[in-house]
């Protein structure tokens, strides 16, 4: 089968919209867009444990790649805050900050979760990101951005982290040591802090995190922050990121794994819920599977740029959204600026203080923490909050291998999926309780003779016991029971081993003088119950089309003998 031109180059879809206003518009949301990817850039790459230039080589070729070859045109890829943690989080415990090694081991990371989320693409299988759920995505969400917050302390205070390995250990040296912090950091910080809450509540639509790194980036200079003891982005090399091939080690790569996959899943979580929202507002259609291609493609283009996993920002894309972005270019202008600031502005940025990049990454954040989405879980399902709360609590246990987090809330919320599934919901209901569907001579007719069973699930392997468990009581506490009424409007599916159990309670029932009746039976339970030759078997008269013909025809089978009696 010919695959589609549109399927292998998703950017044709632009051509019909490349109109000269169309591309007016684009270029004036990727300069937007731009003027806030360049500073947060930096910001994540410093989260990432990696020199902050490293985000300016994300946000450079990877953008354009996950421009082309995604589905979403106003999905903006490049350095994000939750990458960049489960980057540092999934390298800390193998390498020391810094080191060559752990620059390798991110360069590793970016081409794994990049090939994971290819392969899903290629073979289709974005349906399984649903595997992952929402409380428990909040639950770790939630937790991760708690940690980031805990891991820019030092930096905002001037104080030398301990490394001990847990943000929460690490936070408490800061507090203990708080008279050593450094002057001039913390007041660059909270400066930096103040600046961007007053653009984000007075003045939205300016680039306030550019104004704020282009004001402190001055005073540092001029105030030599540097020079008093305050640490800076320093010096950053002029031009391209030179294209290589990825470092290879087989040992790292297996130890590696786990981190990747879990980072292919989550990063692709955010930059769905981007393309969701895009693909709404825009009225335009969204390939999750084609996404899936964009964002693995744009993860190894960031492997062989030697720098570090990229991911679809959700500030970003609403930025790119509010800002108009019609087709993809937007994106790509975007990544021309960060070029055109790679070939000539770099000496700019060689006084920006470190602690105004914490800052940055500190506000980045109150778009991530939402507590309110456990409360709504806890309202909805008593399971979705022991999954949010579980992955929540394990998620800051596991610090600063948070990976294990998500894994754990995973576990959880399956666990409780199919524990519900195996105990579905079930009712036993008496015929003076059906109201209408039966009268009071019916119900009369049939008291102590009749027991209802509503079951509103498949009947399935896992559940089978549970159905006919509760068969079997009802059979033991009315000795004088004549039939039971499935009542199956709600039984969807019936497999193998719901057959066979059935066909052992029809013959048990029927032994004992029971008669096993079916109502309102779907017509795929039913096609199952005829293929099988269990339809045969139980007897067409006790398949019944609804609770009403049911109960109508027992009461007037209640005065004759008991169905299991031989005939005399």
């Amino acid at each position: 089968m010919p695959v589609s031109p549109h399927r292998l180059f998703p950017f044709l879809a632009w051509l019909p919209r490349l109109t000269r206003e169309n591309l007016r518009i684009d270029a004036l949301a990727g300069l937007t867009v731009a003027l806030v990817a360049i500073p947060q850039s930096l910001a994540y790459a410093q989260l990432a444990g990696l020199p902050p230039y490293f985000g300016l080589y994300a946000a450079l070729i990877p953008t354009i790649v996950g421009a082309l070859f995604g589905s979403s045109s106003q999905l903006s890829t490049g350095p994000v805050a939750l990458t960049s943690l489960l980057t540092a989080a999934s390298i800390a415990p193998l390498a020391a900050t810094g080191s060559e090694q752990y620059v390798a081991y991110a360069i590793s990371v970016a081409l794994l979760s990049g090939l994971f989320q290819l392969l899903f693409g290629i073979m289709r299988l974005g349906v399984l990101m649903n595997l992952l759920s929402h409380p428990v995505l909040m639950g770790f969400v939630n937790a991760a951005a708690i940690l980031i917050t805990l891991s820019q302390v030092p930096a905002l205070f001037g104080v030398s982290s301990p490394a001990k390995g847990h943000a929460l250990i690490d936070t408490w040296h800061v507090l203990v040591h708080a008279a050593e912090s450094h002057g001039y950091s913390v007041l660059f910080g909270l400066v930096a802090i103040a600046l961007l809450v007053a653009f984000r509540r007075f003045a939205p639509r300016l680039p306030g995190v550019l104004i704020t790194v282009a004001l402190l980036t001055a005073a540092s200079y001029f105030v030599d922050y540097a020079g008093n003891g305050g640490r800076v982005v320093g010096d950053i090399p002029r031009g391209l990121p030179a294209l290589a091939l990825p470092p290879f080690s087989l040992d790292a790569w297996i130890e590696l794994l786990p981190a990747s996959f879990v980072i292919a899943v989550i990063s692709f979580m955010e930059a769905m819920s981007s393309a969701k929202i895009a693909a709404i507002k825009t009225a335009r259609k969204w390939d999750e599977n084609q996404e899936l291609v964009g964002q693995g493609l744009a993860k190894m283009a960031a492997a062989f740029c030697q720098t570090m996993p990229v991911s679809g920002s959700f500030s970003r894309s609403a930025l790119n959204l509010a800002s108009g972005a019609r087709t993809g270019v937007s994106s790509i202008v975007a990544a021309l600026c960060v070029l055109l600031t790679l070939l000539f502005f770099t000496p700019l940025l060689k006084y920006l203080p470190l602690p105004v990049l914490a800052a940055i990454i500190v506000m980045a954040l109150t778009n991530l923490i939402n507590l309110r989405s456990l409360r709504n879980a806890w309202r909805a399902s008593s399971d979705d909050a022991i999954a949010a709360v579980l992955t929540f609590a394990a998620t800051i246990a596991f610090a600063p291998q948070i990976q294990n987090g998500i894994f754990a809330g995973m576990l959880v919320s399956l666990g409780l999926f199919i524990y519900r599934r195996m105990r579905p919901n079930m009712a036993i209901v008496e015929p003076a309780q059906l109201g209408r569907e039966a009268p009071g001579d019916i119900a009369e007719a049939l008291q102590g003779k009749l027991g209802i069973i509503r079951f509103d699930a498949s009947l399935v392997f896992v559940n089978v016991s549970y159905f006919e468990g509760a068969v079997l009581q009802l059979e033991r506490r009315h000795p004088g029971l004549r039939f039971v009424l499935v009542s199956a409007s709600g039984i969807n599916d019936l497999d193998a081993s719901g057959v066979e159990m059935l066909a052992s309670l029809h013959e048990g029932l029927r032994k004992n003088g029971i008669a096993l009746l079916f109502s309102g039976i779907k017509p795929r339970v039913r096609s199952v119950l005829e293929r099988t030759g269990l339809a045969e078997r139980i007897g067409a008269d006790n398949i019944l089309p609804s609770d009403h013909v049911a109960l109508t025809t027992l009461a007037k089978r209640a005065g004759s003998r008991p169905e299991g009696d031989p005939p005399g």
